[in-house]
């Protein structure tokens, strides 16, 4: 049974893998995506459901619901997340407690800030390589290469960028100015003022930020009668 287990484990690796980076998925999405048979997706779901790994969620249903039961997708838990790259979260929480002890919030904030520079440079880098690309794909490519899995989706009004992973969630639960300074760039690197709707620090699967649409500030005058 255990060697059984073993063999098996890369498989359910590349199940977590995809699930974090592409957000909850259905198992008819995964087998395809991952070139399994959807009975054996199942199987590695269900035992990922019973090691606490990941959770089945009711889909959402935009507009008029078709016949039939929806399908359920498939989310990280918290568990499942920790099995990525947090191993050094509680240096990092303990460091960031000495530097809140000496230096105050504003040192912290300042921390920060300087942790997100990066960021900058990459974002720039990609628009110069594609300076088609729209500025929020950019961005998203940009926070994917530092680990966020992000991607923007059409949104009502204006896009949502999603990130479905946070390498710092369980430091930033407990300094919240982590994700306040990467708001502050996102607001500042696309030009207009955007709004955090989740985030994973605080329990929610996903952190999703909203950008609304660019008003254009041209106004046009009203037309006037000449008189003759």
């Amino acid at each position: 049974m255990e060697f059984d287990q073993a063999l098996e484990a890369p498989t359910r690796e590349r199940v977590a893998r995809s699930i974090l980076e592409l957000g909850p998925s259905t198992a008819a999405a995964l087998a395809e995506r991952l070139d399994l048979t959807p009975a054996a997706v199942r199987r590695h779901l269900d035992h990922m459901i019973a090691d606490g790994a990941i959770e089945a969620r009711e889909p959402r249903v935009y507009g008029a619901r078709g016949r039939g039961r929806p399908a359920k997708a498939f989310a990280l838990t918290e568990t499942g997340r920790d099995r990525f790259d947090q191993q050094y979260d509680d240096l990092a929480v303990q460091a960031l407690r000495f530097l809140a002890e000496t230096g105050g919030d504003d040192a912290v904030m300042a921390f920060a800030r300087r942790r997100v520079a990066d960021l900058e440079q990459h974002y720039r880098d990609i628009l110069a390589a594609q300076p088609d690309l729209p500025p929020s794909e950019a961005l998203a490519r940009a926070l994917t290469q530092g680990g966020y899995a992000a991607s923007v989706r059409k949104a009502p009004v204006g896009d949502q960028l999603c990130q479905q992973h946070c390498p710092v969630a369980h430091v930033a639960h407990e300094f919240p100015q982590l994700c306040e300074a990467e708001t502050e760039l996102i607001s500042q690197l696309l030009g207009r003022h955007v709004q955090r709707l989740a985030t994973i620090a605080h329990g929610d699967g996903v952190c999703t930020t909203c950008i609304p649409p660019i008003i254009s500030t041209r106004q046009h005058a009203p037309s006037r009668e000449v008189s003759s």
